[in-house]
């Protein structure tokens, strides 16, 4: 293997998982409509719902002071000349008004919350919240998602004025002078997040060119080997471990930031979900490079000359022959076609191989499932393939004279 081989493969290894975390970057954290799309089922999130309904709850209950309302009721019926005991004794109905008025707020909130009522107030504000999470990170937009700090807060304020609308429709009264609040939930915090502002920028920029640039480093790196097919082994089992690395990375980081949650944090419960549900399409990719760069090693691997790969493939095909054999003595032939395929069996698999390259890198989002179904393809055609050859090779030497 040539330096410059070696050094193109090496890099490789290194930009694949931060070519993955480009394209997340960019389709995920910076694409509105994909954004909401993956944060959309959090509204039903178990979590997401507790910690929605406390906050809403604070929110709804923090101007409704009952020791202030029975005080001004008890003032008013002594102004009427009522005696001071009575006084007295709705005043100390106080504790009971909070512990009241703190049920039916929380009931209220939890079947607000419990509908679909909560998810399209989720998945609106997220999408208006997306755009200050994108001026976080680019400095571009705003929205209802107040960034400072490295804290990143989501305005509950359209929930708590839903509740508050139903307090007073159940019949309580003193709800409808709880005033207009601006209630924020925390959904992420972070001391780094001035920090990575250029880095988000350039993986922005860079975008989804950085995967092909990739590829093609890798490519020349394999071409400008001695060896090509070790080194196309090498390039991709490198590959796959570096996406190993970074799926470890990503358990370390989670583990770290939830074991650190500042106080303003309400729910680390919550925090998780969100946690998981931000990179839950980053560990799909991660699993989908890792897979499919096994997976190439070992089609690599057992297309060379070592013994292990002779015999499977020597088996391959004697247990074609078998079938070809079986079939010309029921009277099936493929005729010219077996012979054609025979010839050109080598390119008709490159072509094969070429043909479902493209499709996987033309597919949108493409998942471990995705690399199982190409190989299972594959499988399938070269099967058809090397049965087709051998009926080509059984009609040929039927054609060669005995004797």
């Amino acid at each position: 293997m040539s330096t410059v081989s070696a050094v193109l493969i090496t890099l490789t290894c290194i930009l694949v998982p931060v070519s993955l975390i480009t394209v997340w970057v960019h389709d995920i954290v910076l694409d509105n409509g994909r954004y909401v799309s993956t944060v959309a089922p959090l509204a039903s999130d178990p979590a997401i719902e507790a910690a929605a309904v406390k906050r809403i709850a604070e929110a709804a209950d923090a101007k409704v002071d009952g020791a202030q309302v029975t005080s001004d009721i008890a003032a008013w019926l002594e102004s009427q000349g009522l005696p001071p005991r009575v006084g007295d004794a709705i005043k100390s109905l106080g504790p009971q008004l909070d512990s009241a008025v703190d049920q039916a707020v929380t009931k209220l909130a939890t079947r607000f919350v419990e509908s679909d009522r909560f998810e399209t107030v989720w998945t609106e504000a997220n999408r208006v919240a997306h755009t200050a999470v994108v001026h976080a990170l680019t400095g571009e937009g705003r929205g209802s998602v107040e960034v400072s700090g490295g804290t990143v807060t989501l305005d509950v304020g359209a929930a708590v004025e839903q509740v508050k609308k139903d307090l007073v429709d159940a019949g309580l009264s003193p709800a409808a002078k709880i005033p207009e609040v601006n209630k924020q939930m925390v959904l992420f915090q972070s001391d780094k997040l001035e920090k990575i502002r250029d880095g988000v920028h350039l993986l922005d920029v860079v975008g989804n060119w950085l995967p092909i640039l990739t590829v093609v480093l890798g490519a020349i790196g394999v071409v400008l080997a001695r060896r090509r097919r070790r080194a196309l082994v090498t390039t991709t089992l490198g590959a796959a471990a570096a996406c190993l690395v970074l799926a470890i990375g990503l358990v370390i980081a989670r583990r770290y930031y939830l074991d650190h949650l500042p106080e303003q944090v309400q729910s680390p419960a919550a925090a998780a979900a969100i946690f998981d549900t931000l990179v839950r399409f980053l560990r799909v990719s991660i699993r989908t490079a890792l897979v499919l760069g096994v997976l190439v090693a070992l089609g690599a691997y057992l297309s060379g000359t070592g013994r292990l790969p002779r015999a499977v493939r020597g088996f391959a095909d004697r247990t074609a022959d078998s079938a070809a054999r079986w079939g010309a003595a029921h009277g099936v032939h493929t005729g010219k076609v077996g012979t054609w395929v025979d010839t050109y069996r080598r390119w008709l698999t490159i072509g094969v191989l070429l043909v479902l390259a493209l499709i996987f890198a033309f597919w949108n989002h493409p998942t471990v499932l995705t690399v199982l179904l190409m190989v299972l393809i594959l499988l399938v055609v070269l099967a058809v393939l090397a049965l087709l050859a051998a009926t080509g090779r059984e009609r040929r030497d039927e054609a060669v004279p005995k004797g």
